[in-house]
C-alpha cells in the first residue's frame, strides 16, 4: 500500500474516532437538542443559535452564515490551518499515528531550513523585544513609543522591539547573540547581511521592530521603522522561503477573531496607523506591508471577512492607491468601499484627535470603491468628448478585471449611465483593441441552473425529483422545506400537487407516515409516483438510510437557497434593464448582485463540503 492510499485511510481513521462534539465544544457552546447539538456561530455574530452539530453524521452547518463540513473543516476554518495540520493535531490528540512520508534529501533540507529559519525569527525577536524593555541603549525607542500614544499593553500584544543603534550596541547585536547554525539561518531570512570581506553584520539598526505574523501565528519575517532621521522609514525583511510580503497582512493574525465577528475589515497604509486604531479600540483592522495591496492579501482576507473599507490618507496618493485597488476587488468578487481622512490627517492623527466615534462615522460613510474611482477619475477629466474617451481608456483595465460576466454587465451599465454613453456603445468601446468579451445576455431561468439530472417520465428536473422524494420519504422535513420555498420549486408539476396534498395532511398530523399520502390519493400520475418512491424506500434500504440522513435536508436548503438567490439575480437585472434612463441605480444593484454572487459561492462551496 504507497503512502497517499496509507494517508487516506489514517484521515478516515481519525474522522471516525474524532468527537466532532468535543472538538467544537471547546470553542462554543453548545446544547444538547434531540440528536443534535445547538450553540451560537462561530463564524458569525449572532444572539440566537443557528449552529447546529450532529455527532451521528459527524458534520456541522449554521443556518445563519451556511457554514458547514466536518471536524477538519472546522479545525481549518475556526484555527486557521491548513488540512495537513489539522490532520496532524487531531491524530495527535487522539493518539493516532501518522504514516511518514519518505522524503528525498534535498526535501529534508528545505523543511530542515525552514524550521530553523522560523527558530530564528522567534529568537531574534525575543532579543528585540528584551533589549526595548530594558536596555539604556532602547530609551529613546521607548520615549517615542510614548510620544505615538502605543502604551506597554499593546507594545506587549505586538511583541514591538527595537534593533539598536550602531552607537548603542556596535554592528552585530543580534550577530553576536548567534552561534554555528543560527547564524547561518540569520543570513537566510536577512536578519544578518555579509560584507564583502565575508564577515557579517546586523541588517536593522536603530528601528521599532514589528514582528510580521503569517496566519499560523509564526513570525516569517519584521518591519522596522527608523527611530532617528535615517533612510529609508520602513524597512522590511527580504523574501525568503518563509516570508513572501505580497501575501501576509499587518495585524491579522491578532485581530482576526474581531475581523471575523464583526465581517468587516479595515485597511489603513501604515504600521503605525494600524497600531494606533487598535490603541483607540478599532480592532478590525489591517495594513499590507508597506507596498501596494495584492490579490494574495485579498484572498487571504476573504477567509476572514466579506467587506473591506479603505481608509487611506485624502491626497494624491492616497486616492491613486484607491483607484489602483479596484480591479483586485472586482477580480476577487469582494465588496469593497473607501472612507478618504480630512486633508492633513492620517488615520493615527484622525483618531487620536477625533476619537473612535467620529472614525467609525467616517467608516460607515465610505464610497463603494468603483463608485469612487469613477467620481475621480470624471473630476480630473471632465465630461467632455475628449475627457470621456480618457475616461473610457483608464475604466478598460477595471472592467476585464470583473471575474463574471453578470458583475462585468453590471459595472459597464453603471458606468454608462454616469457617463451618459449608451451601454452597448461603451460596451464596444471597452471592447476595442482589448481581449474584452461581451456582457452577459441574462435569458430568463438560464443563468447558472444548477445541473439537472434531465426531465423523467414525471416531468420533473434533477432537483424537483429529489425534493418530491424527500418530502414524500420524511413528512417531518416539510415545514422546514415549505419556509426554504419548497413550492415555487415545483408550481406548475405534479410536484406542487404532492406539495399541497403532503400540506394537507401535515396540518391534521406533522407525524404521519408515507402509506397515509398514498391512501389519500385517487388513481392517477400523483399516485404512481408516490408508489414508486416507496417502492423504491422499500427494495433499497441503502437508500432509505440515506433518505433519512438529515444531511440529505441540509443539501436540499442550500439548494433551494441558491435557486432563490439565482431567481432575485436574474430578477434584480431585468428590473434594472427595462428601467427608465434616469431612475437606474446601478451602484445599489451592482452592490447586492456582488453579495448574492459571493453568498452562492459560499453555498457551492457547502454543498462541496458536504459531498
Amino acid at each position: 500500500m504507497g503512502y497517499s492510499e496509507t494517508r487516506d485511510s489514517v484521515t478516515a481513521l481519525v474522522k471516525e474516532q474524532a468527537d466532532i462534539v468535543q472538538i467544537i465544544g471547546e470553542s462554543v457552546d453548545l446544547k444538547r437538542s434531540g440528536a443534535r447539538f445547538l450553540g451560537c456561530c462561530p463564524f458569525h455574530g449572532e444572539k440566537t443559535p443557528s449552529f447546529s452539530v450532529h455527532p451521528g453524521q459527524q458534520f456541522y452547518h449554521c443556518f445563519g452564515c451556511g457554514e458547514s463540513g466536518d471536524v477538519f473543516s472546522f479545525m481549518m476554518k475556526y484555527h486557521n490551518i491548513d488540512f495537513p495540520s489539522a490532520l496532524k493535531e487531531l491524530a495527535r490528540r487522539y493518539q493516532i499515528e501518522l504514516p511518514e512520508k519518505q522524503y528525498s534529501q534535498a526535501e529534508q533540507e528545505k523543511e530542515r531550513l525552514r524550521k530553523a529559519m522560523y527558530a530564528i525569527n522567534d529568537k531574534a525577536a525575543r532579543l528585540f523585544r528584551e533589549y526595548l524593555l530594558q536596555a539604556q541603549g532602547a530609551a529613546k525607542a521607548r520615549a517615542y513609543l510614548e510620544r505615538r500614544g502605543i502604551p506597554p499593553a499593546i507594545q506587549e500584544k505586538f511583541q514591538l522591539g527595537y534593533a539598536p543603534s550602531v552607537e548603542s550596541a556596535g554592528w552585530n547585536f543580534l550577530g553576536s547573540s548567534l552561534q554555528g547554525e543560527e547564524s547561518a539561518a540569520a543570513e537566510a531570512v536577512g536578519l544578518l547581511v555579509k560584507n564583502d570581506k565575508g564577515s557579517t553584520y546586523d541588517r536593522f539598526r536603530d528601528r521599532i521592530l514589528f514582528p510580521i505574523f503569517d496566519p499560523k501565528g509564526r513570525i516569517s519575517g519584521f518591519g522596522g521603522r527608523i527611530v532617528g532621521d535615517g533612510q529609508p522609514k520602513y524597512m522590511n525583511s527580504p523574501e525568503s522561503p518563509i516570508f513572501d510580503k505580497s501575501r501576509l497582512l499587518l495585524g491579522l493574525f491578532q485581530q482576526a477573531a474581531e475581523i471575523r465577528s464583526r465581517q468587516r475589515v479595515v485597511l489603513v497604509e501604515g504600521n503605525f496607523d494600524m497600531v494606533s486604531l487598535v490603541v483607540h479600540g478599532c480592532l478590525n483592522v489591517v495594513a499590507p506591508l508597506g507596498t501596494a495591496l495584492t490579490r494574495p492579501q485579498l484572498k487571504l482576507l476573504r477567509h476572514y471577512a466579506d467587506n473591506v473599507i479603505l481608509l487611506f490618507d485624502g491626497d494624491a496618493a492616497g486616492v491613486k492607491a484607491a483607484v489602483r485597488a479596484v480591479p483586485l476587488f472586482l477580480a476577487e468578487q469582494m465588496s469593497a468601499k473607501v472612507a478618504l481622512l480630512p486633508p492633513g490627517h492620517d488615520p493615527d492623527t484622525f483618531v487620536r484627535e477625533k476619537g473612535l466615534e467620529q472614525l467609525e462615522r467616517l467608516l460607515d460613510s465610505a464610497t463603494p470603491l468603483a463608485e469612487f474611482a469613477l467620481a475621480k477619475m470624471i473630476e480630473e477629466h471632465g465630461l467632455t468628448l475628449d475627457g470621456k474617451s480618457r475616461i473610457v481608456e483608464e475604466l478598460r483595465p477595471l472592467v476585464q478585471a470583473a471575474a463574471s460576466p453578470l458583475q462585468r454587465s453590471v459595472v459597464i451599465a453603471h458606468f454608462s449611465e454616469k457617463l451618459g454613453i449608451a451601454t452597448q456603445q461603451l460596451t464596444d468601446l471597452l471592447s476595442a483593441h482589448s481581449s474584452l468579451p461581451s456582457p452577459v445576455k441574462v435569458q430568463p431561468r438560464e443563468l447558472n441552473r444548477p445541473v439537472q439530472a434531465g426531465r423523467g417520465k414525471s416531468g420533473l428536473n434533477g432537483l424537483q425529483n429529489r425534493l418530491v422524494g424527500h418530502m414524500v420519504r420524511h413528512p417531518r422535513h416539510f415545514v422546514k422545506l415549505e419556509k426554504a420555498g419548497l413550492r415555487q420549486q415545483l408550481a406548475f408539476s405534479v410536484g406542487e400537487i404532492l406539495f399541497l396534498q403532503i400540506k394537507g395532511l401535515c396540518d391534521k398530523n406533522q407525524e404521519f407516515e408515507p402509506e397515509d399520502l398514498l391512501a389519500a390519493l385517487p388513481e392517477g400520475e400523483e399516485r404512481a409516483l408516490v408508489a414508486e418512491i416507496q417502492k423504491v424506500m422499500k427494495d433499497d434500504p441503502a437508500r432509505e438510510a440515506y433518505a433519512r440522513d438529515e444531511k440529505d435536508l441540509v443539501e436540499l436548503l442550500l439548494l433551494l437557497k441558491k435557486e432563490e438567490l439565482l431567481e432575485m439575480s436574474r430578477k434584480l437585472y431585468s428590473e434594472i434593464k427595462s428601467a427608465p434612463q434616469g431612475e437606474r441605480d446601478y451602484e445599489t444593484v451592482m452592490q447586492e448582485l456582488l453579495e448574492m454572487n459571493q453568498d452562492i459561492q459560499k453555498i457551492d462551496k457547502e454543498l462541496r463540503a458536504l459531498e
